[in-house]
């Protein structure tokens, strides 16, 4: 196993078909599935890797089976901080340690950058994801952001995480 920048070389389709097959695995039950049948292939390829957004992938045998991305925190309220914005896994690589590797490199790398405190968020029934990033040290803000996903009124939780 490998974690290591996204690189223009590497193959966005098989990024994004992570993204997708990620998505429709940890938001069963959560999106409707209407949505989640729907999401097209390469729905992610072409903004994967765009400026001011940091990729890692993370290989297993020469194939790409997850992903993260971080940056600086798009949310002014929390300004100066460093945000994981996605950690994806293909299904059959969940449970096994790989996550938590992901996020600990993007932990690294914000912490090379000067962020001392980091801010995800996490969909509030999506309580397998909560768990996971509580037992990283992730706490809940209380800060919320409700959203519409696929005609679904869901609600988003900031998690904050003390990175010094």
């Amino acid at each position: 196993m490998v974690i290591r920048y996204l690189t223009d070389d590497d193959d966005m389709m098989q990024v994004s078909s992570v993204y997708e097959q990620s998505w429709k695995h940890a938001y069963k039950g959560i999106i409707p599935q209407s949505y989640l049948d729907g999401i097209p292939e390469g729905r992610w390829a072409k903004s994967i890797n765009k400026p001011g957004m940091n990729s890692l992938v993370l290989i297993d045998k020469g194939i790409i089976v997850g992903t993260t991305a971080f940056c600086t925190s798009r949310w002014e309220k929390f300004a100066g901080y460093g945000e994981i914005v996605s950690v994806y896994l293909l299904p059959e690589y969940t449970g096994n340690g790989y996550g938590r590797k992901l996020v600990e490199k993007a932990i690294f790398e914000l912490k090379k950058l000067g962020y001392k405190k980091i801010i995800l968020w996490v969909l509030e029934e999506n309580m397998n994801a909560r768990q996971f990033y509580e037992h990283l040290g992730f706490v809940n803000s209380g800060e919320v952001l409700d959203d519409n996903i696929g005609g679904k009124d869901v609600r988003e939780i900031a998690y904050i995480n003390n990175a010094s």
